[in-house]
This record gives C-alpha cells, structure tokens and sequence, in this order.
C-alpha cells in the first residue's frame, strides 16, 4: 500500500504545479488586463485548489503508512529532529505543505466572495501565488531538502 500511495502522491504533485501555475496565469492576466471572471478562471481555481486537497490526503495516509511518518512516532521526535531528512518529512515537508494547502483555499474563497472582478483576480493572485511558492518551496526537490526522483514508478 505504501508504495501505491507513495506514487500517486509523487505524481499528482504535478497536477497541483500545472494546475497551480495556469491558475495564477488566469489570475495574473485578469487582473492586469481588467478582465472579468469567468467560469474558467473559477474552474481552475477550483482544479488547483482541489488538486492541493487531494495531495493533502494522500500525504496525510502516508504520514502513518511510511518509514519516515512511523520513525518520528517510534522516536517521539527527539531522534528524527536530529536526522535533517527524518525532520524535513516529519515536520517541515508537512507543515508547509499545510500552509500551502490553506493559502490556496483562502485565495479560492476570498475570490469567490469579493464582488468586484479585479479584486477576485487581485486575491486570486496573492494566495495562489504564496501557496505555490510553499509547495515549490517544501517539494523535496533535493536543492535544499533531501533528494528525491521527480516521478516515482
């Protein structure tokens, strides 16, 4: 099971980075360019948003079910605080995964709710931006976390 997981969390990493990236595109050009919000830019949104949920989920079961997730509770954290590698999936990997997660969604519903279509943009834009910047940030791309393949298989 853990390495089903594993490899649809390796890869759905993707969906949120494109969705993500088209998203803060979408917003970008609504907003410099005055455009109204439609649909589609709604729809991406959601796709990006929904895309970090699910990542959220998967990366949560495989807190419990991996080796790292099962050595930082084995050692109550003293032990993995020690390892960079064991800290930087038992906590920091996590922790800003989470902020990322929760970045996205306020942009998502402070969007929604404002009435004006520059603004819906404007914080579109802010929120997407800062939580992609947090997964780019916390995606153990091996640059200043442990390294990892791009695409598990």
């Amino acid at each position: 099971m853990y390495s089903t997981v594993l490899l649809l969390h390796s890869w759905t990493r993707w969906l949120v980075l494109i969705f993500g990236l088209i998203a803060l595109f979408r917003a970008l050009s609504g907003w410099q360019g005055r455009k109204p919000y439609v649909g589609a830019d709604n729809g991406m949104g959601a796709a990006f948003v929904g895309s970090m949920h699910l990542q959220l989920l998967l990366g949560i079961i495989l807190y419990f079910i991996s080796p790292w997730g099962a050595k930082a509770f084995e050692t109550a954290g003293s032990a993995v605080m020690k390892d960079p590698t064991g800290r930087f999936f038992a906590v920091e990997h996590l922790v800003g995964m989470l902020l990322a997660v929760v970045a996205a969604q306020v942009g998502r519903t402070l969007s929604k709710k404002a009435t004006d279509p520059e603004l819906k943009h404007k914080k579109a834009f802010i929120w997407f931006a800062v939580a992609l910047l947090l997964v780019l940030l916390m995606i153990p791309w091996g640059i200043w976390n442990p390294a990892r393949p791009l695409f598990h298989t």
